[in-house]
């Protein structure tokens, strides 16, 4: 079996649409299921943890609109609508009810298998600059938003000072790294201070014991004697 690009739930009330669909998704690398109805749609979600979801809208028991409310507030899959509504007021609707892309039928498969990818793609993109965005330290012990510079400790948020964030962010997003004290030093202050080295183990310190957990062995912020400083997960 070739390399599996991701899961495809295909949501269409006539089965040659979905046959036509799931042999396309497929040849490129796709997992799929297909289901008829809503109800079906929204319990296979629910099971099966899509990747994407391709929904009809005129469904026989539920209306895709109505579906895609349901899917989107148990879980964050992108859906790409295909419906034989023309109107520019039913493709707006759909946007803003959390579609990611529009398809009108007729269709092109090489058209949806392409619009498949590029949803996915940039999906996945966000999916990982959202992983960038946030560490979490010691099973939600520690909390971090790097874009907010943000740091909570089991729920509270915890004030740093800017030099205290400074050292903690660069050891934080490397860890089991060795940082010499003169790495440190460079990054914190940029070499504008002779004395930081004085007081680095003081701004060390002040990080433990605001973030660690009780004790007098450091857990995350580790020395390494003759060194430096490591950040251990």
């Amino acid at each position: 079996m070739g390399k599996q690009n991701g899961k495809v739930l295909v949501v269409d009330d006539e089965v040659k649409i979905t046959e036509v669909l799931q042999a396309y998704l497929e040849n490129a690398g796709y997992q799929t299921e297909a289901v008829y109805n809503g109800k079906s749609a929204v319990s296979m979600a629910e099971k099966w943890k899509p990747d994407l979801i391709i929904l009809d809208l005129m469904l026989p028991d539920l209306m895709g609109e109505v579906v895609c409310r349901i899917i989107h507030q148990k879980q964050d899959v992108p859906i790409i609508i295909l419906t034989a509504k023309i109107e520019e007021e039913d493709m707006v609707r759909g946007l803003q009810i959390g579609a990611d892309d529009y398809i009108v039928k007729p269709f092109s498969p090489r058209n949806v298998l392409a619009r498949v990818e590029t949803v996915l793609r940039r999906t996945q993109k966000a999916d990982a600059e959202e992983k960038k965005r946030y560490l979490v330290i010691g099973d939600d012990y520690i909390t971090v938003d790097f874009m907010y510079r943000k740091v909570e400790k089991q729920g509270m948020e915890i004030h740093l000072t800017p030099t205290e964030y400074k050292i903690f962010e660069l050891l934080v997003k490397s860890p089991g790294r060795v940082y010499s004290r003169e790495q440190i030093i460079s990054y914190a202050l940029e070499d504008e201070f002779d004395g930081f080295e004085r007081s680095l183990d003081g701004y060390i310190k002040n990080i433990r014991r605001k973030l660690e957990p009780e004790g007098k062995e450091p857990r995350y912020f580790v020395t390494v004697y003759g060194v430096g400083y490591k950040f251990v997960q």
